[in-house]
């Protein structure tokens, strides 16, 4: 009794209160509730599973007390979890009445009670414990000497049941190690699909048995074998991750039509002969492994009973490699060039009266929809799958917005009007380097829009979308975290969680917390430093990638050509990300002296200044055994300079005219070095 009574006053004196604000929890859960009181944690904390749970919550409870030995070092004298009901005395109690299957629609909620002596997760499946697990992880406090959680009770559910990430492995190879890094991220911000994009123009990605033609010409050497795939499936289910691959077509055909040109679209006309005969013909076009980034023409021959014929055996061999029940063709962009240049397919399209290429794309999407259902998989496309001909079984995966020149999430208002299921991936582009708040505020639910309750049940959710033309393993994480946390939130969380300060407070120690997993989106930073600093000291360059980010959209590969898959990214830009930590504090400090322009205020303003101007300085240092630092050095002297006129502004001794200080913030505003931007330009021009 003395010994409980001991156990019980250390639960509540082992930390301060901890308000609800304090909490960094993402996604933020439906329903919080602190109470007073403190669970304090020793190397005695044992953790007891009951219930009817798959296996797989063996392996997700010995990764959590192995993570939470990690963060705290406590020395948890529990090892390896391995069958139920081990320790029914254990701190730690998780019942599951069932096994959670992995897929859409499946019950994900849970419940944490968190008591000064005892936590419980109570959870209809193991896919719920897990993500109480995650949330019991993010939970954990600490004062100077010791690690608790604060005494509260936690009810929590998904908003959407898809919320995935897509990552392209065919533009850059994505070795077997980033995918399941990026996969144990997803469990953690509790998403639930990886949407694996396997075949592109810039390469075909699996490895097949009955067409090895596909890997010996169209892979570069790079791709999955069949045994990775089903490892990474395995590791994904462990995970409650459900794996939908993408094999695109009939368009971004390059690669499957250097392997196959004769399934091709291309026509080439043959003239030959005498003099006294002239002979035309036809002959099958040469087709490449496309090098650089962009829409290419080579598309699969609708027209040719070839064409199915090798589709179904792909399909045949890769399909039984994913059990789930979702599988992906792409469908997009399709130019239909080669279409309208040949005649055998104009003739065909006469003869089944398709009056367009859309027409005729969405003929071919309907000879896939058998060959999949044979396997069990529902098809899924790309948004301009959608027509009316179209199988009501089809999920619409929606993605074009103004950039390609259609009103936002349109497509995904008309699918679901018409009674197709949905997915959004508009603005979550990731790969685009927008800002946090662009992705977060970006709602899979159109807020202007009217719908039923059936129609809005048929937005299952949304995606991040990350493509790679200028990403490689190296550089992918700091591509797709921490923002595609916040966009987890968005599709977890309760529709009216949108306050971006407070996201980016709880985002910031996310992210940090994201590197147990082995991402490497804050660490290879300084990796591509060392490398374009020549392993100097790269504080001044790291300092100007704060107020540096990546030029945005596809601005920085103008034409898809400026860069190939093979060209090096250890830039300067690559270093760089969204959000540029400086330009947020910046612009904070101008709109406070702004508002109130005091001694205080003024002076918080000046210290950037005076950095930039050290900034620049400390770079031309560098510059001078640094090759790889020359090209922004032109943007750094811009900024310095106009950091020197500020400060007099500041203390009203400029001598310049307003048109000459105008012009020379303008000059920050270029977009002309090392493809990069100055985030806080705008921010510049709020002291004119």
């Amino acid at each position: 009794m003395k010994y409980l009574f001991v156990l019980l006053l250390a639960g509540v004196t082992a930390g301060a209160q901890v308000k609800k604000e304090q909490l960094n929890l993402m996604p933020w859960p439906q329903n919080v509730v602190i109470n007073e009181g403190n669970f304090a944690l020793n190397k005695n904390f044992r953790v007891n599973i009951t219930g009817n749970p798959n296996p797989r919550i063996f392996g997700g409870v010995t990764r959590f007390l192995r993570r939470l030995d990690g963060r705290t070092g406590i020395f948890f004298e529990q090892g390896f979890i391995t069958k139920l009901n081990e320790f029914p005395e254990a701190t730690l109690q998780i019942n599951c009445t069932k096994s959670g299957k992995i897929g859409l629609y499946e019950d994900e909620s849970y419940h944490l009670d968190i008591k000064s002596n005892k936590i419980t997760i109570n959870a209809s499946s193991d896919l719920g414990a897990l993500h109480g697990l995650e949330t019991l992880l993010q939970m954990l406090q600490n004062n100077s000497n010791s690690f608790y959680f604060p005494v509260s009770q936690i009810s929590d559910f998904p908003r959407f049941t898809w919320r995935g990430l897509m990552i392209d492995a065919s533009r850059h190879f994505q070795p077997v190690d980033v995918i399941k890094r990026n996969i144990d991220a997803l469990a953690a911000m509790k998403m639930n699909v990886f949407h694996w994009h396997l075949v592109d123009d810039q390469g075909w990605r699996i490895e097949m048995k009955k067409h090895p033609r596909l890997i010996e010409l169209a892979s570069d050497g790079m791709y999955y074998t069949q045994e990775e795939i089903k490892n990474i499936v395995k590791y994904a289910d462990q995970r409650g991750i459900l794996i939908v691959p993408e094999i695109d077509v009939p368009g971004h055909g390059s690669a499957i039509l250097t392997a196959y040109p004769e399934i091709g679209s291309k026509v080439i006309t043959v003239t030959g002969g005498t003099s006294e005969k002239n002979i035309q013909g036809t002959a099958i076009a040469t087709y490449g492994v496309e090098r650089n980034a962009g829409i290419f023409s080579p598309t699969l021959d609708p027209s040719n009973p070839k064409t199915y014929q090798i589709l179904s055996e792909i399909f045949d061999e890769v399909c039984p490699l994913f059990p789930g029940a979702y599988f992906h063709i792409g469908g997009d962009e399709n130019e239909g060039k080669d279409w309208d240049a040949n005649p055998k397919i104009q003739e065909f399209k006469k003869k089944h009266k398709l009056n367009t290429n859309h027409e005729l794309q969405t003929y071919f999407t309907m000879q896939l929809a058998p060959m999949l259902k044979k396997h069990g998989k529902q098809l899924m496309g790309w948004e301009e799958i959608l027509t009316k001909d179209l199988s009501k079984e089809a999920i619409v995966h929606s993605w074009r917005g103004p950039n390609e020149g259609v009103v936002a999430g349109q497509s995904l208002v008309n699918a679901v009007k018409k009674g197709y299921k949905t997915v959004l991936s508009n603005g979550f582009y990731i790969d685009l380097m927008y800002p946090v708040a662009s992705h977060y505020l970006n709602d899979p639910m159109p807020k202007d829009a009217t719908l039923t309750a059936e129609e809005k049940a048929r937005i299952l959710g949304g995606e991040a979308t990350m493509w790679t033309e200028l990403a490689t393993p190296e550089t992918i994480d700091s591509r797709v975290w921490p923002r595609t946390a916040a966009i987890a939130e968005r599709l977890w969380s309760a529709e009216d969680v949108t306050d971006v300060a407070n996201m980016r407070k709880r985002l910031e120690t996310v992210s940090f917390r994201l590197e147990e997993l082995g991402l490497t989106h804050i660490r290879n930073k300084a990796v591509i430093l060392r490398n374009i600093s020549n392993n100097q000291n790269f504080k001044s360059l790291n300092e100007f990638t704060n107020v540096c980010e990546p030029l945005k959209g596809y601005t920085r590969n103008k034409g898809g050509t400026e860069y190939q898959m093979y060209s090096p990214f250890t830039l300067f830009a690559d270093a760089c990300g969204p959000d540029a930590k400086d330009s947020l504090a910046f612009n904070d400090a101008v709109n406070e002296y702004l508002k109130s322009k005091t001694p205080e205020n003024k002076v918080k303003v000046a210290a950037f200044f005076t950095k930039w101007i050290a900034v620049n300085k400390g770079l031309i240092e560098l510059g001078s055994n640094a090759p790889l630092v020359q090209p922004i050095l032109p943007l750094s002297k811009k900024l310095s300079d106009a950091s020197q006129e500020l400060l007099l502004v500041l203390d009203n001794k400029s001598t310049l005219k307003k048109e000459d200080l105008k012009a020379l913030i303008e000059q920050c505003n270029t977009k002309d070095h090392a493809d990069v931007e100055l985030s806080v330009y705008e921010s510049l021009k709020k002291l004119l």
